[in-house]
């Protein structure tokens, strides 16, 4: 479908305007709602996270890219809401409390949002009560974590015992990431999984989620 596969270059290119008159114009053919998600935005943010994985694109173009998702969103959100197309799953992303960073944050949410997530953003400073409550709230089933700082990566924990404590370990998985952040703290502190950058953060939301 030719209109799908001008979506996604658009959306690769940043051409938010295109991409949402485009989107436009795919509903006005009378394509599914669904099908411009999954062959159109999808398709293109896919792209834009296999280049950034394989440093062929960098963080100012994934925030193009990611814009240009919005603006196609904007006009097909309430379409998707009408046809009854759900999220493949709901994520509740945030950085731990202590740690004012959100850039990188922000790029997770963006490429999980790029797979067909709904994400629930805390924001920065995010205590452990916070991440259980909208995780509980949303019904999110996975729950992920930021940290940039050494000194704010034991709040990740504190964030796994609460979910012990409240019973939801297991129930809701936890996935953590942040630049000082390792697989073997993951092993250590019992998180469900670890992400190297944010595009494979949207691979391993989708693997925690099938688990």
């Amino acid at each position: 479908m030719a209109v799908t596969n001008e979506i996604a270059e658009c959306l690769i290119k940043g051409q938010a305007p295109k991409v949402k008159e485009l989107v436009q114009a795919a509903l006005d053919q009378g394509i599914a709602p669904a099908v411009i998600l999954n062959e159109g935005l999808i398709a293109g943010m896919n792209v834009i996270g296999e280049r950034f994985k394989k440093n062929e694109v960098y963080v100012p173009e994934v925030l193009i890219a990611a814009r240009a998702m919005k603006m196609g969103m904007e006009v097909l959100k309430p379409r998707l809401a009408a046809a009854g197309v759900e999220p493949i799953g709901k994520v509740v992303i945030g950085t731990v409390k202590g740690d004012l960073h959100d850039i990188g944050k922000n790029l997770v949410a963006m490429m999980l949002e790029g797979a067909g997530f709904q994400v629930i953003d805390c924001g920065i400073d995010c205590a452990p009560e916070k991440f259980i409550k909208a995780a509980q709230e949303s019904g999110a089933t996975v729950i992920g974590m930021s940290a940039l700082l050494t000194t704010t990566m034991p709040a990740m924990k504190q964030v796994i015992e609460a979910l012990a404590a409240a019973g939801l370990k297991g129930k809701i998985k936890t996935m953590i990431g942040g630049a000082p952040v390792t697989q073997s703290y993951a092993d250590e502190i019992g998180a469900d999984g670890y992400a190297a950058d944010a595009a494979s953060a949207a691979d391993l939301a989708k693997t925690l989620m099938r688990n």
